[in-house]
């Protein structure tokens, strides 16, 4: 698995983050470019995370005064990659290493979820793919493109 290394910041983040909702969280990313946080949560602590109706993620989202967005962690790199995407819908996933051995996740999405798996100024894109680095050494992550989606 891929090393880890949190800053100061992101250990005091994640346990403020802990703290407030219950839910484990075992990575953070501070996206200054789309004002966000990202936190990597514990399997099956979604639901604390999110709270009824959104009240936990809104609250936390107001303590740090920025979006917060929360991706469950699996040790499975096809999933983990699903969850990073999602609402967007997965319809497969391959992998292949380039001429480095590194490993490039080959992720596709139904047609009509493209533009939500890219995101506005492709930052969802830009979130699976620092994501999966840290999480499961994916060198990067690329969106197929089918030919009869055209």
């Amino acid at each position: 698995m891929a090393e880890i290394t949190l800053t100061e910041d992101c250990m005091r983040l994640i346990s403020q983050f802990e703290n407030m909702t219950g839910a484990g969280s075992r990575d953070c990313i501070v996206d200054e470019r789309n004002d966000r946080i990202i936190f990597v949560i514990n399997p099956g602590d979604m639901g604390l995370a999110i709270g009824k109706k959104g009240v936990t993620i809104k609250k936390a989202s107001d303590t740090f005064g920025k979006r917060i967005e929360v991706v469950e962690y699996s040790s499975d790199a096809e999933q983990f990659l699903k969850n990073c995407f999602l609402p967007a819908q997965v319809t497969s996933i391959s992998f292949s290493t380039d001429g480095d051995g590194e490993k490039i996740a080959h992720v596709d999405v139904r047609a009509e979820d493209r533009g939500l798996a890219i995101g506005k100024e492709g930052k969802n894109i830009f979130k699976a793919k620092r994501l999966a680095s840290r999480q499961h050494d994916i060198s990067d992550v690329q969106l197929v493109q089918d030919d009869e989606d055209f």
